[in-house]
């Protein structure tokens, strides 16, 4: 396989910097040594010497606008300018994190271009803080700046078509918030439900020219792969296949793992990557940013999964758990409230 590769010219790119390490609240699950974990288990990896290592450029303050208002931008520049201050109870700025946060950003687009372009095959963007809830006017859910929605709005300006699939255990209010009257962007998430930040439900299916485009599956609390399968196989799969994107975003949440304490779902480390496999079926152009995931003895496992997937070194994790398949009702309601926009 290796030969294959380099026969082929394949390439997977990781974008890190260490730089990521400086936002960070040692007591808040969402610290620094989440990526020093996942890190490290990348270098354990037996694929580690076949990936190609890229640094995040940090992204023009400008582009921030075309997302994000003045007012929440400004404040997360003025407060990293000397201190660490919490914005909610969840959520804290450090010193310095205007320009980190913006390298999140700035990573994830610039290594979305490349995969786009041609430069690189996929990657995955191994970057903090991360963004999925950030909205256009609020800064939440340990989210500064939306750093998926960035680069999905930008290569969007060029007439690109771009599936974002989240599967994080919450639900990427701040995503959907931006999308949610387009039909350039294909947004689909399933999330655990009730659960923060309350948002992600069945109706909510986007507005105007965008209704159809965005496509939740609230589960229950103890659902796993049985449940989650389903709805990829006879909703998001083939709404994603009629979609037809010219490059796949993934939120990759690693807290929809059966041991993340912040989670509620029940997902197997393997599972990760089988997700990632379903979609590359689909489009190969594919680019993972990472997102929440808080179990350090799991979440290393989790990247690698990912990771391996993409680069074309599928891994196995000896990893078991039970889960109550009582996602039916979702299920059913889901697939009747997109039949009218889909073929399902």
């Amino acid at each position: 396989m290796v030969i294959l590769k380099a026969l082929l010219g394949m390439k997977t790119e990781i974008v890190y910097s260490d730089v990521f390490r400086k936002h960070d609240t040692i007591s808040h699950p969402e610290n620094a040594e989440r990526t020093l974990v996942m890190m490290n288990a990348l270098k354990e990896a037996s694929f580690y010497d076949d990936l190609s290592f890229i640094d995040p450029p940090v992204l023009p303050e400008e582009m921030l606008y075309h997302i994000h208002n003045q007012r929440m931008i400004f404040e997360i520049k003025q407060i990293s300018e000397t201190k660490t201050a919490w914005l909610d109870l969840d959520t804290y700025v450090c010193k310095d994190d205007f320009d980190t946060a913006r390298r999140a950003a700035g990573g994830t687009l610039a290594l979305a271009k490349r995969v786009l372009d041609g430069r690189a095959d996929n990657g995955f963007a191994v970057v903090r803080p991360p963004g999925h809830h950030a909205t256009p006017t609020t800064s939440m859910g340990f989210c500064l700046f939306n750093n998926v929605s960035i680069s999905a709005y930008e290569l969007a300006k060029f007439g690109h078509k771009i599936l974002i699939f989240d599967p994080d255990v919450h639900h990427g209010n701040g995503t959907q918030e931006v999308f949610y009257a387009r039909n350039d962007v294909l947004y689909q998430s399933f999330h655990v439900s009730p659960h923060f930040p309350g948002t992600g439900k069945i109706e909510e299916i986007g507005k105007g020219k965008g209704k159809g485009y965005n496509m939740n599956a609230p589960l229950a609390h103890g659902n796993g792969e049985e449940a989650v399968q389903q709805i990829i196989d006879d909703i998001f799969i083939p709404a994603a296949e009629q979609f037809n994107p010219d490059l796949i975003l993934v939120s990759s949440g690693f807290d929809s793992h059966h041991a993340d304490r912040m989670g509620g779902l029940h997902l197997t480390v393997d599972y990760f990557g089988d997700l990632l496999k379903q979609f590359q079926q689909i489009q190969p152009k594919m680019v993972c940013t990472l997102e929440g995931g808080y179990n350090l003895d799991w979440i290393g496992k989790c990247l690698v999964s990912q990771v391996g997937q993409l680069a074309g070194f599928p891994q196995h994790f000896e990893d078991t758990t039970t889960e109550k398949n009582t996602s039916q009702k979702v299920y059913t309601k889901l697939k009747k409230k997109l039949q009218p926009f889909w073929k399902l």
